[in-house]
């Protein structure tokens, strides 16, 4: 479980093809202290498993498995040596919940529409398959590449967020371009309510 605060940007140091996954290997400075083999981490949002640690230089380099169902349902499939990444380690259960409850389980990949400087902020708009926009509400909570965001707007296919400059400069938003891929994870209580009220209907 996480909460959609970003402890640092990672990056990618390595994604290579193995026999059953794809080997992606991240360097991490913040994260690195008490990360072991067989630690979660949340990249873009999407909690995967330590399952090597390397030192070398500044930080760790630790290397996940994804599985293909991992790849292809997350935007770590355009990412390349050199890109930046959100990490954010496991809530710990005597931590602060400083976002939203975040499963690290990616419900869909969105696409930025606009992406752009208001003022001292910028304006995010992201369009969304339909799986997630059933769950989008005004003023309600969405994870975007990890990110625990609070949505201020929504369209039939598409959301808006603002974002703040601190968001921006500690972030890997600050890398994302209009047509760049997102990682979108909806709330969780949604989810629940929706099923529970089915299971009532029935």
């Amino acid at each position: 479980m996480f909460t959609g605060i970003v402890e640092e940007t990672g990056t990618v140091e390595q994604i290579r093809p193995a026999a059953k996954s794809i080997e992606l290997t991240v360097r991490t400075r913040v994260c690195a202290p008490g990360l072991k083999v067989g630690s979660s981490l949340a990249i873009n949002g999407c909690c995967l498993t330590v399952v090597k640690l390397t030192r070398r230089g500044p930080g760790k380099l630790a290397q996940f498995d994804l599985l293909k169902e991992t790849w292809q349902r997350t935007n770590l499939q355009f990412a390349r040596p050199g890109s930046q990444v959100n990490l954010e380690r496991p809530l710990r259960a005597d931590g602060n919940l400083g976002g939203h409850f975040v499963t690290g389980h990616i419900d869909g990949i969105g696409r930025i529409t606009r992406w752009e400087r208001v003022g001292q902020d910028h304006v995010l708009d992201i369009a969304a398959p339909p799986e997630v926009m059933r769950y989008v509400v005004f003023k309600g909570s969405m994870a975007v590449d990890g990110i625990s965001l609070t949505v201020a707007g929504v369209q039939k296919r598409a959301f808006r967020i603002w974002i703040i400059p601190h968001t921006y400069e500690v972030t890997a938003l600050r890398e994302r371009q209009v047509g760049d891929a997102v990682n979108l994870e909806a709330d969780l209580l949604g989810k629940y309510v929706e099923k529970f009220i089915a299971a009532r209907g029935r």
